[in-house]
């Protein structure tokens, strides 16, 4: 067998016709910029021609459900094995999908309780809450109900007349308005306030209340919950943005009143395996529930004792063994999810199986990486190759190999700048190398900005793990949280949200449809066409692809759709325009020796230099600012990676910040190279000088020493974790994990 995958040529994104030869059956590093070509070499060349030629062996009904993978541009490629990509998305499923279930914990447990639970309740589905035989019949298993949130309904101190009712279409104006405003049952003009109980509960419910009134209504009257709930609630239709918007302004999730949200019914509820009820089991932490599982001895389950304890004690080998079996999987962070989807394939006993990796290290403490670097380093004893895209030093101190693509973003990458071990890389002059030999600033022993008056104050907080915590955290700072994963900094964080006025700037992704880019999401569009509107004396309309410079024959989308049946359906280049999306007297005006279409292939950076209009200049400035000239204009915002988003957004808030304002983000360093790192630090010093208050769940050591203050949980994770350790200046903790990854640094 080749004991190398072998490319040739590959021109994927920004790629330079890159020849590579990586060793097979080793653990490999990739290394380089953010935006220098790593994921377009790992994901969208190797992993996508492995992937393309796995699904080809498959007939075409097959084929069709299965993942969907374009060939890359390259000349050629050999050596790919099967391949396996476990990425930072979140493990999406829905509302009925847990850890158990994704990890198949879930049916182990189930099996048990199906041989041994007394009283016996029947066989293993009678324990599931996604079958009608285990459901809570309620809230069919998903263990809450959606109840309308009738106090955000209307505004008491307006009148009917004035927009009392504030849902959508019911008010003032609205398509159901005249149904309450009327009927002569409601004094239109007088603020609700003033209204009777009965009036307030007649026009909400109806009802008893409405009959009491001294003019009652018509038969037909149906009060404003009841409608609510029959046109959002209560309907099979598929749900637009517009309404589902709707639905989450003016509706809670509430726990189901019968199950209490343990999404089972009754009997399964009851039944019980040494004392304990598979509810109580599933809400156990995984750590403490592997010691309950493994008392379990009677022989004939061993087999099923035996793999669910294998499942457990991954999970906690990992990691995350702070998780409990009935924790949801969209509340997974991207780091948790991958984890997760990395266990998965601890058991599997396949061989020369191809594994891709995206920053594994993600959402770890430092003190935890050693834990992932050995299970990559399992995955790759077991005769895979194991392909990493990483940021974090220790990775790549324990690759076999380390590749740097580089040099530079964009354009400026997409070539070998480095091949080989990492004491050779330490020594290189390379972008990462140079990174790597930089020393580390000393720890601040005072805080490094002079703080606002006062504090936030949490008190007594118990959200999750977190045990009574008190503490304060100064205005007019940035502060650090950090601890262990799972150690309570994510619901220090939500409880900080929760009682005060914040802007949480994540790593979800931009909002916006499948058309959005750089160009609509800085609002250039508009001033580009003018430009182009100007320079030739036409309609700005005649440079938007989606109305009257549009390709006819493709509606300016550039390409078009075939359906083939069961086959997969076959989507091909438009060939009236090329792809270019316009007509041809559209193409033929340019700028600069630009046309509109040239104008989607710029970067952010190209861009800034070359459109003669200081308006879009300016709106570009915002995020080459931030490391993101690299981005082309023309990029949809859906391909952007967690990190890409997040950066977007703090881009976004320095642009539009005013009032001082409490900042809150979530691991801003995600994605980033060493070098960028100080970029963003930049970024939110500058939040923090223009008065705001900025607070960052963090776990680059970087970040932490440039931080005014540091707040540091544990000290472990779950119920070992959710307590104050230090509150203070960086150079003041001592004896908890930070401190000693700190005091470990290079």
């Amino acid at each position: 067998m080749t004991e190398v995958i072998r490319i040739r040529g590959a021109r994927t994104n920004n790629l330079q016709a890159l020849d590579i030869d990586i060793p097979r059956g080793r653990l490999v590093a990739f290394v380089g910029l953010s935006g220098a070509g790593k994921s377009s070499l790992v994901f969208e060349t190797i992993a996508a021609e492995a992937g393309y030629q796995l699904g080809e062996t498959f007939p075409p009904f097959v084929r069709n459900r299965m993942p969907k993978w374009s060939r890359p541009p390259v000349d050629s490629i050999s050596g790919v094995s099967p391949v396996v990509v476990i990425d930072q998305r979140r493990i999406g499923g829905n509302a009925r999908s847990t850890v158990g279930t994704v990890t198949d914990a879930w049916t182990y447990l189930r099996l048990l309780f199906s041989r041994l639970s007394e009283p016996h309740v029947g066989d293993s589905t009678a324990f599931s809450f996604n079958d009608p035989k285990g459901m809570c019949p309620t809230c069919a298993g998903l263990g809450e109900v959606v109840t309308s949130a009738v106090e955000k309904f209307l505004d008491p101190d307006l009148s009917l007349e004035q927009g009392a009712i504030r849902v959508p279409g019911f008010g003032h104006g609205g398509y159901f308005y005249r149904q309450y405003a009327d009927i002569g049952s409601f004094d239109i003009a007088v603020p609700l306030r003033d209204w009777s109980e009965d009036e307030r509960q007649a026009l909400l419910y109806g009802g008893d209340a409405a009959a009491r009134l001294r003019r009652r209504p018509p038969k037909d009257y149906e009060g404003i919950v009841p409608r609510f709930e029959r046109i959002h609630l209560h309907t099979g239709d598929e749900v637009s943005e517009r309404k589902a918007a709707v639905v989450k302004e003016f509706t809670r999730a509430a726990p189901c009143p019968d199950c209490r949200g343990d999404r089972l019914n009754a009997e399964a509820r009851s039944a019980r395996v040494g004392g304990r009820t598979i509810v109580e089991l599933a809400q156990l932490e995984v750590a403490e529930l592997v010691e309950v599982v493994q008392g379990i001895g009677a022989p004939e389950v061993a087999p099923a004792v035996h793999a669910l304890v294998q499942r457990l004690d991954a999970l906690v080998a990992i990691g995350l063994g702070y998780l409990h079996l009935g924790r949801s999987t969209p509340s997974l962070s991207g780091g948790e999810s991958q984890r997760i989807k990395t266990v998965k394939h601890l058991g599997s006993s396949l061989t020369q199986m191809l594994y891709v990796f995206d920053e594994p290290t993600v959402g770890l403490h430092p003190a935890d990486v050693d834990a992932m670097i050995g299970l990559l380093r399992a995955l790759r004893d077991k005769g895979n190759t194991v392909l990493v895209v990483e940021h974090d030093p220790t990775v790549m101190a324990a690759a076999d190999e380390v590749i740097e693509i580089g040099p530079a973003a964009g354009e400026g990458g997409g070539r070998l700048v480095f091949q080989g071990g990492f004491a050779e890389l330490r020594r290189a002059d390379t972008v990462t190398g140079r990174a790597l030999r930089e020393p580390l600033l000393p720890l601040a022993s005072v805080p490094a900005h002079a703080p606002a008056a006062g504090a936030i104050e949490i008190r007594h907080a118990h959200r999750n793990n977190l045990r009574d915590l008190s503490v304060d955290v100064p205005r007019g700072m940035l502060t650090v949280l950090t601890g262990v994963a799972g150690s309570g900094k994510s619901s220090l964080a939500a409880e900080l949200v929760a009682g005060h006025d914040a802007i949480v700037i994540d790593q979800r992704p931009l909002a916006g449809n499948r058309r959005s880019t750089p160009i609509t999401y800085t609002g250039i569009a508009a001033p580009l066409r003018r430009v182009f509107a100007d320079a030739h004396g036409v309609a700005p309309g005649m440079f938007s692809a989606n109305s009257d410079g549009g390709c006819p024959v493709c509606g300016g989308l550039g390409v078009i759709y075939t359906d083939l049946a069961f086959m997969e359906g076959q989507q091909t280049l438009c060939e009236a325009c090329g792809g270019r999306r316009f007509r041809p007297e559209v193409l033929a005006m340019t700028v600069d020796g630009l046309s509109i279409a040239d104008v989607d292939e710029l970067t952010i950076a190209e861009a800034i230099l070359r459109l003669p209009s200081a308006r879009v200049r300016s709106a570009l400035g915002h995020l080459d600012g931030i490391g993101l000239g690299y981005l082309r204009l023309g990029q949809p915002l859906s391909t952007l990676s967690g990190g890409e988003s997040q950066r977007v957004k703090i881009a976004a808030e320095l642009r539009d910040a005013s009032e001082p304002s409490l900042y809150v983000l979530d691991e801003p360093t995600t994605g980033l190279h060493l070098s960028d790192v100080e970029t963003l630090l930049g970024m939110l010093t500058a939040l923090r000088d223009g008065g705001h208050t900025v607070v960052v769940i963090e776990h680059s050591l970087a970040v932490i020493r440039r931080a005014d203050w540091l707040i540091d949980l544990g000290p472990g994770a779950g119920r070992h974790g959710g307590r104050l350790l230090y509150a203070g200046p960086v150079a003041g903790v001592r004896d908890t994990p930070t401190a000693r990854a700190l005091a470990s640094a290079p």
